[in-house]
């Protein structure tokens, strides 16, 4: 697809940045590697061979029977017994981090949590368990998070702008009422007391969050829409009968959508902290689950451990710092008054 002179100017511009061009490959290539984390971090081997058979315990559950154990019963790969009987005739390739997100090493030097040693890289949380392995999982769920909650609340904010705008008048009136008083609720108070009646998961805050975070487009959308829809170009399809809906998002919306592009790294980085704080306050995501929010909560209440607060810091602000200069370069990117 050959691409347009104006969309041309702006990668060059976007390359320009030095900063922001490869903030995007490194985040691109950490979320990469996360979403393998798997085949990272996992107290199940990649691959056994087994009495010239081979199997893949990451993907397949497998029993103790099927290697000649005696319970029927998923196989425990950490249980010497089992790798005992499986070296016996063949060998089995582990992870290079051979720990879970919730896999619990009963095999320490020192009462958890304990420090970084070269069985565990960054150490253990106070629950025993791997806190590189989590930070792995953890930097996923927080990514995928962000991105789902992005685009759902980027869609909604920008069709309720766009309505906004092009209507104006009564519709208008009424829409930024109905805003003013939905962004003054609570939203804190409210997470706290559902909480206690329901048990949160992914899925759940994300609806919460998203009930709350959509708002942060339709200001921008709405004001473009408010100059773009007495345009000549707009009245000139107008007049020839095209609809309401082609004339919004067929002929205004492109233009409204540069100023939209401009905020998504932002708001990316917004949602990733929201998920985090969460976590931090004890009313995120399940526990046990893998999360930046609980290591920071672990290394508050164990100031004597000092690898747990220094690790999900240097990630999360790495994440985020990383989010601000992509964010920046896309700005200079749509800037008309930058050159490369």
């Amino acid at each position: 697809m050959k691409l347009s002179k104006l969309t041309h100017e702006r990668l060059l511009k976007f390359k320009h940045n030095r900063r922001g061009y490869w903030s995007l490959w490194i985040f691109l290539a950490m979320f990469f590697i996360s979403l393998f984390a798997e085949m990272i971090a996992n107290d199940k081997p990649l691959l056994i061979r087994y009495q010239s058979e081979f199997f893949v315990p990451f993907l397949v559950e497998y029993t103790e029977v099927e290697f000649d154990g005696e319970f029927d019963t998923e196989a425990d790969y950490r249980d010497p017994y089992i790798v005992e009987i499986i070296e016996k005739d063949g060998w089995i390739l582990f992870p290079i981090i051979p720990y879970g997100d919730n896999t619990i090493n009963f095999d320490l030097p020192s009462p958890a949590p304990s420090p970084p040693t070269t069985d565990n890289w960054l150490g253990t949380d106070d629950k025993g368990r791997d806190v590189v392995a989590r930070l792995i999982y953890g930097f996923r769920i927080s990514v995928f998070f962000g991105l789902i909650l992005t685009i759902c609340s980027t869609i909604i904010g920008i069709a309720a702008g766009a309505i906004q705008g092009y209507y104006g008048g009564r519709i208008d009136i009424l829409a930024q009422r109905f805003m003013e008083v939905w962004s003054g609720m609570p939203t804190l108070f409210l997470l706290i007391i559902l909480s206690s009646i329901i048990q949160p998961n992914f899925w759940w805050l994300l609806g919460i969050t998203l009930l709350f975070g959509w708002m942060s487009l339709v200001g921008v959308v709405r004001a473009e829409f408010l100059r773009g829809r007495n345009f000549e170009y707009v009245m000139a399809a107008r007049a020839l009968g095209l609809s309401d809906f082609k004339i919004m998002f067929i002929h205004i919306l492109p233009n409204a959508m540069v100023a939209s592009l401009t905020f998504l790294p932002f708001i990316l980085g917004g949602s990733i902290t929201t998920l985090t704080s969460l976590d931090f306050l004890g009313y995120g995501l399940p526990v046990g689950s893998p999360s930046l929010g609980d290591l920071l909560a672990q290394g508050k209440a164990n100031l004597q451990a000092p690898w747990l607060g220094i690790s999900a810091f240097f990630v999360l602000a790495s994440m985020l710092s990383l989010l601000v200069f992509i964010g920046e370069a896309v700005r200079d990117a749509f800037d008309p008054r930058k050159s490369y």
